[in-house]
């Protein structure tokens, strides 16, 4: 199995990071990434967090009931981004993760990468059929608490 994200430790409390870089079609007449870019960017990180923990045996899927989105630089075309991912929270019904986007420094200095964005995610899982909300399985949460740990 091919995974695009990799287990860290450069940036605790986060534990898990995927790489992506900026294309130029997510960059606005200005030549700075265009603000909704970014959320493809935080699920690509998701995405590869699941594919880490292994397979999850849940009933349902993940569906994105709020996300708040904080822009603290312009990332532009060509940059590489490390974006990072933890759990935050599980809930009854959902999970709101936390998401850092750093762009890293192209000499690989430690310790100078820019901060572009920050975010936090709540995704509730669903029955898919009724689209109904569904109790999050101990299955998952123990996943997640062993690797989080």
């Amino acid at each position: 199995m091919i995974e695009l994200g990799h287990e860290t430790d450069r940036r605790p409390p986060f534990r898990y990071a995927a790489y992506t870089r900026v294309g130029f079609s997510d960059t606005d007449a200005q030549g700075v990434v265009y603000y909704g870019r970014y959320l493809p960017y935080f699920d690509l990180a998701r995405t590869e967090y699941h594919r880490h923990l292994g397979h999850l045996a849940i009933r349902g899927e993940f569906a994105m009931r709020a996300s708040t989105v904080d822009y603290h630089a312009p990332a532009r075309f060509d940059d590489l981004l490390e974006v990072f991912v933890r759990v935050e929270r599980i809930g009854t019904t959902s999970v709101t993760y936390d998401h850092a986007a750093y762009r890293l420094d192209e000499n690989g200095t430690a310790g100078t990468d820019t901060l572009m964005a920050t975010a936090k995610q709540t995704l509730v899982l669903i029955e898919i059929s009724n689209r109904r909300p569904v109790p999050v399985p101990e299955s998952f949460r123990e996943q997640v608490a062993s690797f989080e740990a």
